[in-house]
């Protein structure tokens, strides 16, 4: 696997770029198309025009000729610029927005997709998100930059082509100077590429710190500890600390690229433009006569626009294609990340629940030394409620997220049916589970949507899901009610426990055999508590439920209750037999019953 935190390109310069315009060309090929003609258009006829206009103007003058002929080169070339500014106004206005915007969006549902398919262990390697973080953030900025590089290659080297044989024509010793000058300090723009890649990674990653503490202020999770709480000099301290490393790490490398930058830059003009050009040009004119006036012009125009176009191609590309290479660098790496899980062959249909056998599993989480589950043995049988409890840490929410394929096991092996759920597709397999989790997340769409997390709602269905959660706020709009305000200003707010109540109903939304709720009542009073114990009970009479609870008055009407502790299932039976056990489960279950009590 690819170690995110390396700075060595795995591809080369040329291939990276290639890579990502392959990538852009793949979902707007006219763009691309477009951007490489403008890139001619907008350089080649200036160009042309300081080489050949000025010089036939200035022989015009020069030979005594008739001065009605400037006149019509002066209107020929402001027709010429004229017509490239309109077209290329037109272009950018008329094209170029919409189908850029297209484009941005064309990628980033390409990365959304690839993001959808890793697996959940990817999300666990802080290496891979800081990088993952990277290319979503950055993937508007880098269509533009790269866009503009490949435009202006290719402007340069069509440029670099006409001007180029103009002025061989003209003097060959010229184009020579020039284009030595550029190539000694060519290799300096390795360096100065290698230090802007470098600064923008390191950046990011501190501007994740920078962006937390400021998110912390606006988002309404975080609003009554910020106003309760004097906590607030804290997070600014924290902020400013973080805001401070950034603007540290901005100097630290831009003294670096100015210093030499401009020692490149200050190099190639003082060598080239200010002394071994005008020296030989001075030569010719006024030693050889070699050159005419319009001569003289149109070949230090020439000169000019050469060195131009050379330093483009060799110092810009080397400088600019190697930053955007670093960088392309790290799609290249999350887009060919691979997965661990795996379908099968066997398209498994979500009807009525079979029997699910837990054989000898153990799991550990990548990058720990230490199991998360030792060897763990039970057999759910159809229609079964069990529970599964025990302290924090127990291995509960792992066994759960095992049995949907988040992760696969270690060790041993999961049957539903008598089958390895590693025999049948992942999607057919996860299509069998309805699932809350702990950290349920309310979408800012329709009520029906985040019930139904789909476009398609079955509004009646939808309504019967919200009923036996237990949801009782009234609703303007039915299912059409929109939640949260980041898009409607009017959206719904809800408290804790309306939000969880949603999120429960989509366990009876959906059409499956099997639910799983990792603390389905954690937001909830005890009556709204009691009262969802006898709707899923009555709702999944049909279903295979599996719930993890730390309130124990939720097991009370479980078949099965399993304990867990470090890993391992300590004792099971129904409450009636775990309290005669009178082991942890009573003992957890005695301390609560006692809290309620007094």
């Amino acid at each position: 696997m690819h170690d995110f935190r390396t700075d060595k390109l795995q591809h080369s310069i040329v291939s990276n770029v290639f890579y990502f315009l392959k990538i852009m060309f793949k979902i707007s090929p006219v763009l691309v198309i477009c951007e490489c003609i403008f890139g001619v258009l907008t350089r080649l006829p200036t160009r042309l025009i300081s080489v050949i206009g000025v010089k036939y103007v200035i022989d015009v003058i020069s030979s005594g000729d008739d001065k009605m002929k400037i006149v019509y080169a002066v209107v020929a070339i402001a027709a010429i610029l004229l017509f490239n500014e309109i077209a290329n106004a037109l272009y950018r206005e008329l094209y170029f927005s919409v189908n850029f915007e297209k484009l941005s969006s064309g990628i980033l549902e390409m990365l959304f997709k690839k993001a959808k398919e890793l697996d959940l262990e990817s999300y666990d390697d802080p290496d891979f998100y800081n990088n993952f973080i990277l290319v979503i953030d950055s993937s508007g900025g880098r269509i533009t930059r790269v866009l503009g590089l490949v435009q202006g290659y290719i402007g340069e080297v069509f440029s670099l082509i006409a001007i180029g044989s103009i002025l061989f024509a003209i003097d060959p010793i010229c184009l020579v100077i020039i284009l030595a000058v550029v190539a000694i300090f060519t290799p300096v723009s390795k360096k100065i590429g290698m230090l802007q890649s470098k600064r923008q990674i390191e950046n990011n990653k501190l501007h994740r710190r920078a962006d937390y503490f400021a998110r912390v202020f606006y988002l309404q999770d975080y609003a009554k500890e910020v106003r309760m709480n004097n906590i607030k000099p804290l997070l600014l301290n924290k902020y400013d600390e973080a805001a401070d490393a950034v603007i540290d790490n901005q100097r630290k490398y831009v003294r670096k690229i100015d210093l030499i930058y401009f020692f490149q830059e200050t190099g190639v003009q003082i060598l080239g433009f200010m002394f071994l050009l005008p020296l030989y040009l001075g030569y010719c004119v006024l030693k050889t006569k070699t050159l005419s006036a319009g001569d003289f012009v149109a070949t230090f125009n020439g000169a000019f626009s050469i060195a131009t176009s050379f330093s483009f191609l060799t110092v810009g590309v080397v400088r600019n294609f190697s930053e955007q290479a670093k960088l392309i660098e790290k799609y290249r790496e999350f887009l060919s990340r691979g997965r661990k899980i795996f379908g099968g062959e066997n398209e498994t249909k979500s009807a009525e629940p079979k029997t699910i056998e837990i054989k000898n599993v153990s799991f550990t989480y990548p990058g720990n030394d230490h199991e998360t589950l030792k060897n763990i043995n039970l057999t759910i049988k159809p229609n079964e409620k069990i529970a599964l409890v025990g302290y924090n840490g127990a291995g509960k929410t792992t066994l759960t997220n095992l049995l949907m394929r988040l992760y696969d096991v270690s060790d041993g092996e999961i049957l539903i049916d008598g089958k390895d759920i590693r025999e049948e597709t992942l999607q057919s397999h996860k299509d069998r589970f309805a699932a809350v989790f702990q950290d349920f997340q309310i979408f800012a769409a329709t009520i029906g949507e985040n019930v139904a997390l789909d476009y398609n709602v079955e509004e009646k269905n939808a309504e019967k899901a919200l009923q036996n959660s237990g949801f009782s706020k009234e609703l303007p709009n039915g299912m059409k009610s929109n939640l949260l305000r980041e898009f409607d200003d009017d959206g719904m707010m809800m408290s804790g426990g309306e939000g969880q109540k949603v999120a429960i109903a989509r366990a009876f939304y959906k059409h499956c055999p099997y639910v799983i709720l990792d603390e389905p009542s954690a937001n909830l009073d005890p009556i709204a508590e009691y009262n969802l114990n006898q709707a899923m009970m009555n709702a999944a009479e049909d279903k295979t439920v599996i719930f993890i609870s730390h309130r124990l008055s939720t097991t009370v009407n479980a078949d099965v209750i399993y304990v867990m502790e470090n890993g391992q299932i300590i004792e099971q039976g129904s409450h009636e037999e775990l309290m005669k056990l009178n082991g942890t489960y009573a003992y957890m279950f005695n301390l609560q019953a006692e809290k309620y009590q007094n």
